[in-house]
């Protein structure tokens, strides 16, 4: 996984601190100690799995010696019934770590799913399909390696590596223009500058301050095909708002660079998959 293994171990001991608490009192009162089993990770319905470093971690967090075997890989297709992986070991462990291993893959997969979707639609090519800051809290980093994993690409990961001008902004400033000035002003020179707009003055106005890359508000198709011939490639233009896999082909074709898709990460249906143990054992 292309993110910080620190971040992700800090995260998965944080949400088993959530989950566990003072201890697990359903399997720690059940199940001894001692006890080992074998359990099969399967997937119930079509999709696109992400997350199975993540849900090993989970498992390796509450016993580095339990097994966890894959048999299929992030960004693979997966059918019904397909063993995903095999984990055998402390049986404590196993049943402890089960839900949020299987709430990681579930939710990552989900979203690495509906990413796929989109980016068929479109046949894989240009544009691309990005996602947004519209992330559940806490997740972002791995729900934004999920929309990789699903063919798509990233916009900024926060608030804090790229200049995203809205509305609320413009009205602040009183215009692009002097909202575009006070960021070069105070932003370092190596930051990109977006500025959404809503109608062709405003795109004429974000033209003349030279930004980097033009946000195209909730226009209809034809009004995109126009704002992307008055741009003429001196920025990238984004399509966002509203898009969705029934006008996602029309939007396409209007020739903006790229699409961002809200519903890529907040909409996401997650896909089912489950855990199985066989039978426990005490260990000898």
């Amino acid at each position: 996984m292309d993110f910080n293994a620190f971040e992700l171990q800090k995260l998965i001991k944080d949400c088993l601190n959530e989950d566990i608490g003072t201890g697990d009192l359903t399997t720690n009162s059940i199940v001894p100690g001692n006890a080992v089993s074998t359990g099969y990770i399967t997937v119930k319905e079509y999709g696109v799995l992400a997350g199975m470093p993540v849900a090993e971690e989970v498992f390796r967090c509450l016993d580095p010696a339990v097994q966890f075997k894959a048999r299929a890989g992030d960004g693979d297709i997966v059918e019904r019934g397909r063993v995903l992986a095999e984990i055998s070991g402390n049986a404590r462990a196993i049943l402890t770590g089960e839900r949020l291993a299987l709430n990681f893959l579930q939710r990552l997969s989900g979203i690495a799913t509906k990413t796929a979707q989109f980016v068929k639609l479109i046949d894989g090519k240009k544009p691309h399909i990005i996602d947004t800051r519209k992330t559940t809290p806490g997740l972002r980093m791995l729900e934004k390696y999920a929309v990789r994993v699903g063919g798509g690409r990233n916009h900024r990961f926060g608030l804090y590596d790229g200049v995203l001008i809205k509305d609320n902004h413009i009205k602040i400033a009183g215009s692009i223009t002097k909202a575009v000035k006070a960021v070069r002003l105070a932003c370092p020179h190596t930051a990109k500058i977006e500025v959404e707009v809503e109608n062709m003055a405003q795109l004429r106005e974000a033209l003349e301050a030279k930004v980097d890359i033009i946000m195209l508000d909730n226009m209809s198709p034809e009004m995109m095909r126009e704002a992307v011939t008055l741009v003429a490639g001196r920025a990238l233009v984004e399509a966002s708002g509203g898009i969705t896999e029934e006008n996602i082909r029309a939007v396409a074709a209007a020739g903006v660079d790229l699409i961002s898709v809200g519903a890529l990460t907040h909409s996401a249906k997650s896909l089912d998959i489950s855990l199985d143990l066989l039978e426990i054992k005490a260990e000898c």
